[in-house]
């Protein structure tokens, strides 16, 4: 009889202490299990009024990366896309992955295109296999073809400085990194 009675006292407190620690967790870190794998195999035709189009091979040039996932109708792109003319500016190379967007080559022609390469996926098939759950998304890969860090949401000043580009030099000098964790 006793057991009866506290089991649902019993399940009440898992689920009060799963709840509570999920209080605690950072909402934009969600694990992605492609981390450490080589980026999918894909191969995109170029944006509309670009001439290079984006694929699995581009990555694979030795140096470390940025692929950025954007489209013309998200706010948040808008937002973080002065800072990506700034990286590239910079030296670093960002690829572009314009996900289910007619109108990104227009949009990249009025606001700038900081992109080296930048592959049209209008079925968003090739953002799917990425695990992208929206844009912007931006993924740090390192020189042979491999996802070492995934970025949800909108690049601001504090991630390039703590987060992308500490990750990129590290990938650069050890050709590994930690600094993938820091939000």
């Amino acid at each position: 009889m006793k057991l009866k009675t506290f089991f649902p006292l019993a399940v009440f407190a898992l689920i009060a202490l799963a709840l509570g620690i999920g209080l605690y967790l950072n909402p934009r870190i969600i694990p992605s299990a492609l981390i450490g794998k080589p980026a999918p195999t894909f191969a995109l035709p170029a944006v509309k009024g670009r001439t290079a189009g984006f694929s699995t091979a581009d990555l694979k040039g030795g140096e470390p990366v940025l692929v950025n996932v954007f489209a013309s109708w998200c706010v948040p792109c808008r937002v973080e896309h002065p800072l990506l003319m700034d990286l590239a500016k910079k030296g670093v190379t960002i690829f572009g992955l314009n996900q289910r967007d007619a109108q990104g080559g227009e949009w990249l022609d009025e606001f700038g295109d900081p992109y080296k390469r930048t592959g049209d996926d209008r079925n968003g098939r090739t953002s799917i296999d990425w695990g992208v759950y929206g844009v912007p998304e931006t993924f740090i890969i390192t020189g042979d073809g491999h996802i070492a860090c995934k970025h949800i949401g909108p690049v601001m000043p504090n991630d390039i400085r703590d987060k992308l580009l500490p990750a990129l030099a590290d990938l650069k000098a050890k050709g590994t990194t930690d600094k993938c964790s820091a939000s």
